[in-house]
């Protein structure tokens, strides 16, 4: 087991950095220490937006493609208002997640997260399931 941390610590200085340090916490997995930025807060950032219109959707993008937001989008205002520009919305932000190799999913009625590459939205199978039957 030992010799697969020493491989995955090795994969990450080839990135040609050795200041990442990877304490192994347990044979079940690794612990990797975030990086902070000058001011001393971590450079990930989970924000929440609220998409009233159309047009809110730019700046919600803007945020994504920087590749450090994680977004939480209530889209209850839009939807209430206008069904047509709220799937115009949604289609958008897939197009960009997918561009940017992320993830997008609905929770609840309300919400929608979209994640950049690095992150990855848990699914339950389980209502997976039900929801095809």
């Amino acid at each position: 087991m030992g010799k697969l941390f020493d491989g995955i610590k090795n994969s990450f200085k080839r990135f040609g950095s050795d200041d990442y340090d990877i304490p192994v916490e347990s044979s079940d997995y690794i612990s990797v220490t975030p990086d902070f930025g000058d001011n001393g807060k971590a450079k990930i950032v989970v924000r929440p937006f609220v998409l009233e219109e159309f047009e809110d959707i730019k700046g919600i993008i803007d945020n994504l493609r920087e590749g450090y937001t994680i977004a939480l989008i209530n889209i209850r205002p839009l939807r209430d208002r206008d069904l047509i520009e709220l799937k115009r919305a949604i289609n958008k932000l897939k197009k960009t997640c997918d561009a940017m190799e992320g993830d997008i999913a609905g929770f609840g009625e309300d919400w929608i997260a979209v994640v950049p590459s690095f992150a990855s939205i848990h699914r339950d199978t389980v209502s997976t399931e039900l929801q095809e039957q």
